[in-house]
């Protein structure tokens, strides 16, 4: 059995719309890194801040994701300037993004370990809205 001080705790965000097979992925190899995943799910205010649509709710995206196995805690994110608190609120060791935001979250090294996941091939939320909006035209 793990002590507490022995335990490495994850961390990752997203808006995890559409839920799809790359969002697992990253779910799943985030929560192998360590001993305790939380995620934080863009709020739908702080998705329109950043200018996103979504399709579902942050309530149902809140409990698509909390369903995973996977994942320990879910918590909402309001806004970008969140991650340092969340990182020393929760303790966090290890922060845990997608490749496509390469360099972004550097700063976050200050606070713990930064690691940029390669996504999954073929697949994204982006190319499915693309894919949907092509076939209603």
């Amino acid at each position: 059995m793990l002590k507490l001080k022995d335990r490495k705790k994850v961390i990752t965000y997203g808006t995890f719309d559409l839920f799809h097979l790359g969002h697992l992925r990253i779910l799943e190899r985030a929560k192998l890194l360590g001993s305790h995943l939380t995620v934080g799910i863009s709020t739908d205010e702080f998705n329109i801040l950043k200018g996103k649509q979504c399709y579902y709710p942050f309530e149902h995206r809140k409990r698509i994701v909390r369903a995973l196995g996977c994942v320990d805690e879910v918590i909402p994110e309001y806004d970008w300037n969140q991650k340092v608190s969340d990182i020393i609120n929760n303790d966090i060791d290890l922060f845990v993004m997608g490749s496509d935001w390469k360099g972004k979250f550097d700063h976050l090294m200050d606070y713990c370990s930064v690691l940029y996941l390669e996504r999954t091939k073929g697949v994204s939320t982006t190319m499915i809205k693309e894919d949907l909006s092509a076939i209603n035209r």
